[in-house]
């Protein structure tokens, strides 16, 4: 009997440990973007997307690319339909870390920054801009 105790109670601990982990990373979740080259947040997929949807209809393009968007407000994009953002789910877990920021930038545009993205559920990593164009361009 104190064996299960014992077990009950450590099954407890562990338990609790876990839903801390989960609020922190929740809570995390929603504090933004990485503003330094090199440092990573906490994040979940808000949406999976194809790049183009119909103007009309409003239904995905297939073969338009892919585009992820996420909790904390970032967003990825790419003229190549990727299977890791294909097998990503509304609510995953996402480690999302910025790589790159361009330089020589018209003031205000901030796009180009390239981020490279880690889904805990698949395991999948994949690096992309936060944009169809650099900063200055299109």
């Amino acid at each position: 009997m104190a064996r299960r105790r014992s077990s009950w109670r450590a099954r407890l601990g562990m338990a609790a440990l876990a839903a801390g982990a989960l609020a922190a990373f929740g809570a995390q979740g929603a504090g933004g973007l990485p503003t330094r080259v090199g440092a990573c947040v906490a994040t979940r997929v808000k949406t999976v997307e194809t790049r183009l949807e119909d103007g009309i209809t409003h239904q995905p393009v297939a073969d338009s690319g892919s585009a992820i968007e996420f909790a904390n407000g970032g967003y990825q994009v790419s003229y190549d339909t990727l299977p890791a953002i294909t097998r990503s789910r509304p609510g995953d877990a996402i480690r999302l870390c910025l790589r790159s920021i361009p330089s020589g930038c018209p003031r205000g545009d901030d796009r180009g920054r390239e981020y490279r993205a880690t889904n805990l559920r698949t395991g999948q990593s994949w690096e992309l801009p936060d944009s169809e164009h650099m900063c200055g361009g299109a």
